[in-house]
């Protein structure tokens, strides 16, 4: 392979409307913009559990790659790859790009998290740099024996975006943009929603319901328990203009997740002056300051259904801490400082 060059193998669709999918997008455009020739392989989107065919293709595109081939491998493969990744370690430059460990996803039983976690251990080993997108990620790598000696964090980019003109009377418009997965947590918005259900608000869910089928119809039957079924609209994925439509009419930005990699809508949310209302995961401890947002422990219902009412009840509220995401919103970090942080980190594993 030429200087300045990768193979960068992810797993499913590059164009799926994920916050992970997303990032990696970015940083493919940001490389080539930097002059570098970035070889985009799609792998079986059976990870992070794959197939036998999954694994004999992966054996297969690794084997087709000449000595020192730089490869950055999507976490979301990179971690069940461990077989593979320990028998081409000496021969590629293999670097792991982690959002967040395999075994911290919400959901999971405890045998399917043990074995995530001792796979992605034996993968992370043969990574000569491993790339994360937040210094949370980075720290809670170390359970998996990462030195910081490997590991570069590559924040992602937050586009600069108009400030939101937010709704022109009725109900306080809460906004929720997250894939319906356990880990978003959109079934402690609900039951907190619930217990303020005499205030004015409605929610607009913006993410893929198709994930997750289990926890849709457990949101939709909650949202029937509670009679709340005409006041939460599920949009489903959503292109960036209509996105944008959605941050535009909000007046408060809702997350309550149990686990972040980084945070990237929050960071989008921020950049449109909007409130924010999430928990202290991944890097929205940093992205949101108190003047900017408030954050609750993540499944604390009774904690959130509290700062909800604050927020809906009361206007002056929501308004200091739009004017406090105001002021912050330009400290966002960018694409462009993501791009080269990243070019460093793969000229790196290259040397090395």
């Amino acid at each position: 392979m030429p200087a300045r060059s990768l193979v960068f193998m992810v797993p499913g669709d590059l164009d799926t409307l994920t916050g992970g999918y997303g990032y990696d997008r970015r940083v493919i455009d940001g490389l080539r913009a930097l002059g570098w020739t970035v070889a985009v392989q799609t792998l079986d989107d059976s990870f992070p559990s794959p197939t036998l065919f999954a694994r004999e293709d992966v054996r297969r595109r690794f084997a087709a790659l000449t000595d020192g081939t730089v490869v950055l491998v999507d976490g979301l493969a990179f971690g069940a790859l461990a077989t593979e990744a320990e028998g081409e370690r000496s021969r590629l430059r293999l670097v792991a790009l982690v959002h967040h460990p395999l075994a911290d996803e919400t959901g999971i039983d405890g045998a399917t998290a043990a074995s995530f976690e001792a796979g992605e251990r034996r993968a992370l080993a043969t990574a000569r740099v491993v790339v994360v997108t937040s210094r949370a990620t980075g720290d809670a790598l170390s359970r998996y024996g990462v030195g910081d000696d490997r590991i570069v964090v590559v924040e992602p980019g937050t586009d600069a975006a108009p400030l939101a003109r937010g709704s022109s009377g009725g109900p306080v418009q809460l906004l929720c943009v997250a894939s319906l997965i356990p880990r978003k947590g959109h079934e402690v918005l609900i039951e907190a929603l619930a217990r303020v259900r005499q205030l004015p608000w409605h929610l607009t869910c913006v993410g893929s319901m198709d994930r997750d089928r289990e926890t849709v119809a457990r949101v939709r039957a909650m949202l029937a328990q509670y009679e709340l079924g005409d006041r939460v609209t599920f949009t489903g994925d959503l292109r960036q203009p209509e996105l944008d439509r959605q941050y535009d009419r909000a007046d408060v930005f809702v997350l309550p997740t149990f686990h972040e990699g980084y945070g990237m809508v929050v960071g989008e949310a921020i950049a449109r002056g909007l409130p924010v209302i999430s928990c202290p995961t991944g890097a929205i401890a940093e992205l949101v300051t108190p003047a900017a947002g408030v954050l609750v422990p993540p499944g604390d219902v009774e904690q959130l259904a509290g700062v909800l009412a604050d927020v809906i009840e009361h206007q002056e509220r929501r308004l200091r801490l739009a004017a406090g995401a105001e002021r912050i919103r330009r400290r966002l970090p960018t694409w462009d400082a993501a791009s080269r942080r990243m070019a460093a980190a793969l000229e790196r594993a290259g040397q090395s």
